[in-house]
C-alpha cells in the first residue's frame, strides 16, 4: 500500500477527501525515490485510487495503474473537508477525531468508519483473488490505507487510529503462519 506523496492539504492537516489536489514538488520527489524499491517486486495488479495525487505517485513510483478502483477514495468528510482537527475541535468546544466522531454534512454527505471498512473490505478481497500471482499495490490516501489495514488484520475500522502513514510512504501487509499481517510500515 501506497500513501500518495504530500500535497498542500496534506502538509497543512486539512482533511482532504474529495477535493482533488496535485502533489507538491516535495510529494513528487518522494514518489521517484520509491521507483527503485518498489521495481524490485513483482505485481499482479495496480490499483489506484481515482484522484489525481493517488495517480500521479503510482506513475512518479513507477507504477503502472491496471485499474482505478473508486473504493479507494478517501473517506468522505463531508462538512469538515479542507478543515483541520484543531479546527474543528474548537469548534465543537471538545477534542475530536475522525477515529472517534462523526463527519457532519456538508457540499458531500460524509461518510462513517463502517462504510470505509465495507468498501475497503471489498478492495481486499478481489485482491486476495490474486495473490497466488503476485503481490497486489494500492495506492490511495491515508485515512483509507489505514482502515485498510485494521481490516486486513481483522480488527474494527477505527482501529487504523493505530497505523499513521505519512504522506509517500508505504506499508507492505502479508501473511505469518497462514494468518494476515503487518510485515512493513511507513517505509520509504
Amino acid at each position: 500500500m501506497l500513501r500518495h506523496g504530500e500535497t498542500e492539504w496534506s502538509l497543512s492537516g486539512q482533511h482532504t477527501g474529495v477535493t482533488d489536489l496535485p502533489l507538491l514538488p516535495e510529494g513528487e520527489r518522494r514518489a521517484r525515490e520509491l521507483a527503485p524499491v518498489l521495481g524490485r517486486r513483482r505485481f499482479a495488479a495496480v490499483w489506484v485510487s481515482p484522484r489525481e495525487r493517488a495517480r500521479r505517485t503510482a506513475e512518479l513510483a513507477g507504477l503502472t495503474a491496471t485499474g482505478v478502483d473508486e473504493d479507494l477514495v478517501e473517506l468522505d468528510y463531508g462538512g469538515y473537508e479542507g478543515r483541520t482537527t484543531a479546527e474543528i475541535s474548537e469548534e465543537l468546544g471538545r477534542p475530536w477525531s475522525v477515529w472517534r466522531d462523526p463527519v457532519v454534512p456538508g457540499r458531500t454527505p460524509g461518510e462513517t468508519l463502517a462504510d470505509v471498512g465495507r468498501r475497503v473490505d471489498g478492495v481486499l478481497g478481489r485482491a486476495g483473488e490474486l495473490l497466488d500471482d503476485g503481490d497486489v499495490a494500492l495506492v490511495a490516501h491515508g485515512h483509507v490505507l489505514r482502515v485498510l489495514t485494521a481490516r486486513w488484520l481483522g480488527l474494527g475500522p477505527e482501529a487504523g487510529a493505530l497505523f499513521a502513514l505519512p504522506a509517500g510512504a508505504y506499508g507492505v501487509l502479508g501473511h505469518e503462519h497462514g494468518r494476515p499481517v503487518l510485515t512493513g510500515w511507513g517505509l520509504d
